[in-house]
Parts: C-alpha cells; structure tokens; sequence
C-alpha cells in the first residue's frame, strides 16, 4: 500500500504566530466582557480586597418561620432519640444514614432538630450548641430545624439556659395554602 505522503520523515514544527494568542475559554460560565478585552503584560492586576465578614446576627427559637434559611442561634439539647431505619432504605452501597431526632431550645422556644450521621454524635442531652446557617424543613406539617453541609454546630461552654418546653414549634402544625392572584 503506497501512500503520497511520506509519514516517516514528516516532522511536526508549531507555526509562528503574529501578536498575542487568541484568548483563552473560560469553561461553562465565562466572566462577562469586560470595557478592556485586551490588557497589556505591563498593567499590574487588580488586587481584590476580601469581602469583610458578618456578624452573625443570632435569633431566639419563637423567631423562626417556616421556609426560611440562614439562622443564627443558640441553643440547649434537652432530649434525643434514634430514628430507626428500615431495612434496604439505603442503597447496598452506601452505608446506612444515622438520624436522630432532638429537642432543643431556648428560653422563648424549643423545635424538634434532625440531626444526621457524625451530628448526631454532637447532639447529647445537655450539651449547649451554636447552630450556624441552620434551615427550617417541614415535615408532615410541621417545621424541622436542621443543619445541612453548607452549615455548622458547634459545641461551645455550657450555658445556663432553662428551655421552655411548653412552646414546642414542632407541635405547630402548618397547612400550605394557594392564594389567587387577582
């Protein structure tokens, strides 16, 4: 089999270029076009100064509304129980998710906080904790506070918090309702 190109001496040389390369892509999402599309070598790059942290702004257990996200609070576990699995709920893969379910409070408030997997090892009766970023889920009805990977709990000094027990948001029983626009 002949072929008219002699591959075995061919030598591949990159070709020269005349001014900057082309611009790179950026992936997925590129950054917007900016007023300068080219930027000399010479120019020095923006620093960018870091965005200056929040202070957390911590609310009390009565404050919490179904829906809402980004909570802030401190609180005082005053009971916990293992929620049992069920056999083959989980994949054969996976191993088995730990939750537990634990009354926490304050002094306004307590609601029922689902703890899962290596929470649950931070969640003992007595312990006083800061939940950071904790969201409100519903269940049946009724709300949940929970604290998913984007959040943290933090076992901080005991505090001399005596729960209010009688204001259980998690007996609240909530309906979802359609309102019509008009």
């Amino acid at each position: 089999m002949a072929s008219n190109t002699n591959n075995d001496n061919f030598q591949h040389r990159p070709r020269q270029r005349n001014g900057p390369p082309p611009p790179r892509r950026q992936g997925r999402n590129p950054p917007p076009p900016s007023s300068s599309t080219r930027t000399s070598q010479n120019q020095p790059q923006q620093q960018t100064t870091p965005q200056a942290k929040r202070k957390p702004v911590f609310v009390k257990v009565d404050q919490l509304k179904p829906g809402t996200s980004g909570h802030t609070l401190t609180v005082k576990v005053v009971d916990q129980n293992s929620v049992p699995q069920k056999p083959g709920a989980a994949s054969s893969h996976l191993r088995p998710a730990r939750i537990s379910e634990c009354l926490v409070g304050d002094e306004t408030a307590c609601i029922l906080f689902t703890a899962r997997n290596d929470q649950v090892d931070l969640m003992k009766p007595g312990a006083t904790v800061n939940l950071r970023n904790a969201k409100i889920d519903m269940f049946k009805g009724s709300m949940r506070l929970a604290v998913d990977k984007w959040g943290r709990i933090e076992v901080t000094e005991p505090v001399d918090i005596t729960v209010k027990e009688d204001n259980n948001l998690s007996l609240v029983e909530y309906e979802l309702v359609n309102v019509a626009e008009e």
